[in-house]
Order: C-alpha cells, then structure tokens, then sequence
C-alpha cells in the first residue's frame, strides 16, 4: 500500500513538473533574423525581419535598432505584419558600415512576454 501510494505521488509531481514546462516553452521566441543574428551584409538593408515561433500582439511588441554608439537609427515603422502575426518588421535608412544592435520585445496572443537582442554588421 505504501508503495502504491510513493508510485501516485511520483505520478503527480511527474505530472505537474511537465505542466510547468510546457508554459515556459509557450513563449514567442525568435527564430530568424534577417539580416542573421550575428551576420554580416555588404550593402545596407532595407528593413530588418524577425520571425518569432508564436503569433505576436502588435500594440505590445517592438523593435529598435541602433548604432554602435546607442543612437536609434531606425526609421521608427516598427510593425507586425497583418497577414502574417509571427512576423515583425522596421526600416533602416542607409547605414554606413559599423555593428548595429537589433533589440525586440514581443507579446505573444496568449500573452506571454520575451525579449532579446542581437547585432549585425554592414560592410566588411
């Protein structure tokens, strides 16, 4: 009996430790960059496009990019496309070549938060 009741209760937290998780997956995470987290580009991009794992709530979730000295240097359009929620976008005016830092917020439709950044590089 004792040990039926060990099996049940190791059953439970099994269970409830697996719910935990899957919430902490439900967030919208980004899965690509254009141009790439880390890369490179020779000439100037138009925009900057990421694409997140989850529909996004666009009054809630943004987008900044910015020079190496912190300035903002976006055009200031950030958006989430209508046709397509997972997707956010913001235009750059021409850049001269240095690293620049792309930083995101996104709220997911079932409301969960995440945030990140990551840096690219125009020129060589």
């Amino acid at each position: 009996m004792a040990i039926q009741r060990m099996m049940s209760l190791i059953s439970v937290c099994a269970f409830l430790s697996m719910c935990g998780a899957g919430a902490a997956f439900a967030h919208a995470q980004l899965i690509r960059a254009t141009p790439a987290a880390g890369g490179a580009v020779s000439t100037t991009p138009s925009e900057v496009v990421l694409r997140f794992s989850e529909t996004l709530e666009s009054a809630f979730s943004s987008v900044v990019v910015r020079d190496a000295a912190g300035k903002q240097i976006d055009k200031g359009d950030a958006h989430v496309e209508t046709r397509d929620r997972a997707i956010m976008k913001i235009s750059l005016p021409p850049l001269s070549p240095g690293v620049y830092k792309v930083e995101w917020q996104a709220l997911s439709t079932d409301t969960h938060k995440s945030n990140g950044d990551f840096t690219f590089r125009v020129g060589e």
